[in-house]
């Protein structure tokens, strides 16, 4: 029997702070619960005099080099968005507001974990809305370069991911992966894994003004074909599970969960966000639908049963 989804939001509001892995910057954020239909919304607490509320939506990105920027009317942003939106989406949050009173999300470990198990915390509510979902009508593929990503139909109510990625190092090699983003799923087996970069491109991304808050606590850090952290790896496919996990919280910024196929490979944020942009602009490839219909048959179908 098909399962009726209806909007979440989080029980109270939960609290944590750290570092922005690019910016180095410390930032607290408080997510609070949000009325159904509100999506997910940042707003910016150390900005005064605009508009500092933030959608968390597609066509609010405005950058996609190592890491995903919504950028709002006003020019306010927030960088570093989606290990937070990937949560979001993998415990099933519809609804949330959050209060950063800084210019970038913290890293934390560089993973979803701390930010799921906030989340799962503070417990999620049903709402009186149904769910949302986008469901995928007809294929919708991008490329750049060797790399590819589609969005294809599905009959399942859920987003099925297929992700390969290829790397010359041999700490990463060749890694594949395929997952259905079912209830529970996501905090289990994706949420843990962390980020990663190249020991060889640290001063050139800090020179970019990037990284200046990573460090070994939050990534995984590879020179050649070694792992520097001395711990390990979390488990050895960990770089195929962050690039599942980062295109979890690329794709929620559809403006709903998406019921559909997502294939690619080799992918990233600027080519995630590429295919969002792709599906939006082709409104016959997909449309909204929820279980309202099932939930108005149920009653007819009880009757019958009579």
């Amino acid at each position: 029997m098909t399962r009726v989804q209806y909007q979440q939001t989080i029980n109270f509001p939960v609290v944590c702070a750290g570092v922005g892995v690019h910016s180095g910057k410390r930032a607290r954020i408080v997510m609070k619960p949000a009325a159904a239909g509100t999506g997910i919304r940042f707003r910016r607490t150390d900005v005064k005099g605009c508009d500092t509320e933030i959608v968390a939506r597609g066509d609010f990105v405005t950058e996609v080099q190592l890491g995903t920027t919504l950028t709002n009317e006003d020019g306010v942003s927030v960088a570093t968005v989606e290990h937070l939106l990937a949560a979001c989406a993998g415990v099933g949050v519809d609804n949330l507001i959050i209060e950063i009173d800084g210019p970038e999300v913290p890293i934390m470990d560089g993973s979803s974990a701390v930010y799921c198990e906030l989340l799962l915390a503070a417990g999620l509510r049903h709402q009186g809305g149904f769910r949302r979902r986008l469901r995928i009508l007809d294929t919708v593929e991008v490329t750049d370069g060797v790399k590819t990503a589609r969005l294809s139909p599905s009959a399942d109510d859920y987003l099925t991911i297929h992700a390969k990625i290829e790397f010359e190092s041999r700490a990463i090699g060749t890694q594949q992966m395929s997952l259905r983003l079912v209830p529970g799923m996501f905090a289990r087996d994706i949420a843990f894994a962390r980020t990663f970069g190249f020991a060889k491109d640290v001063e050139k991304l800090q020179a970019m003004g990037l990284a200046r808050g990573g460090s070994l606590d939050n990534a995984v850090v590879l020179d050649g074909d070694e792992i520097v952290n001395p711990e390990g790896l979390r488990v050895s496919d960990e770089f195929v599970r962050h690039k599942i996990l980062d295109a979890v919280g690329d794709l929620m910024l559809a403006g709903a969960p998406i019921a559909g196929v997502y294939e690619a490979r080799q992918p990233g944020h600027a080519l995630n966000n590429k295919l969002v942009r792709a599906l939006l602009a082709n409104p016959d490839a997909w449309c909204w639908e929820t279980d309202a219909d099932l939930v108005d048959a149920a009653p007819a179908a009880v009757a019958a049963r009579h």
